[in-house]
């Protein structure tokens, strides 16, 4: 592999511009932000969602505001569906520069009347579908022996939580942030480079139920050093500077985006 060639200029080292970004459950949510974000910072983006409709509004959306959006409805589970979708965007684009590996669900049961089913569920969508997006995308990066994949784990995959039961999405992320550095050590040499975002708590619909059980989110503000959880468009920033030419030495990595939850 080549090393690249790299000069800090502050009005290039964050630009996007010219690249192809994949943005998993970029429909909704964290997603939809770091979609958003993307797309202002010069890239083409691939919205994957399996809510196909949400999808194309957002792609709608950023065209009409003079930026470069797609939908297609995938879901990460399913091989052969990101398989054509990864497909038709090379065709379209001749290129996928980064995945944002960020759909993800819960079902927050306790451990000992969590059926198998719901077990299955959540780590077929946030780690199965994690190395699905991620194998099928450095299928083609390695091809140009460039590329960069971020995933999203969670504190809760680098915390034991303890707030209320939800064993099968904490084992998920935790399985999230070995993949990452795997990954990244495997395909170092091949010039893509593998990273993931550890959101805190994020006001979105994600974690609507927690919102309305009493009291639950002054415990988590507490339990913050910066006494609160975070807004969706606070993570948007770590995403980018992972996806940009800055990061270029950075792999590996797990990214904590937390108020300083993990610190204590």
């Amino acid at each position: 592999m080549n090393q690249p060639a790299f000069s800090f200029e502050p009005g290039s080292a964050f630009s996007l511009q010219g690249q192809t970004a994949i943005v998993t459950g970029g429909a909704k949510g964290i997603g939809r932000a770091i979609a958003r974000g993307m797309a202002k910072s010069g890239a083409f983006v691939a919205v994957f969602d399996r809510d196909l409709e949400a999808a194309r509004t957002l792609a709608a959306e950023l065209v009409a505001a003079g930026f470069q959006a797609q939908a297609w409805g995938v879901d990460v589970s399913n091989e052969a569906a990101v398989t054509a979708a990864m497909d038709e965007l090379v065709a379209l684009t001749g290129q996928i520069d980064c995945l944002v590996n960020n759909a993800g669900i819960a079902i927050r049961q306790p451990s000992l009347e969590l059926e198998l089913k719901d077990w299955n569920a959540v780590l077929a969508v946030n780690l199965t579908g994690v190395f699905l997006c991620a194998r099928l995308a450095a299928r083609h990066m390695v091809k140009r022996q460039r590329g960069c994949i971020i995933n999203t784990a969670s504190i809760m995959g680098l915390s034991g939580g303890g707030l209320y039961p939800n064993i099968s999405y904490q084992s998920s992320k935790g399985a999230v942030v070995n993949l990452t550095r795997s990954l990244a050590v495997e395909w170092a040499r091949e010039g893509i480079r593998v990273n993931a975002i550890a959101p805190t708590w994020v006001r979105t619909d994600f974690i609507e139920s927690l919102t309305a059980q009493p009291g639950l989110m002054a415990r988590i503000a507490a339990m913050t050093p910066m006494g609160r959880i975070a807004e969706v468009d606070e993570i948007v920033g770590g995403v980018i500077y992972l996806a940009s030419p800055a990061a270029g030495m950075v792999t590996g990595h797990t990214l904590a985006i937390d108020g300083g939850f993990l610190a204590q």
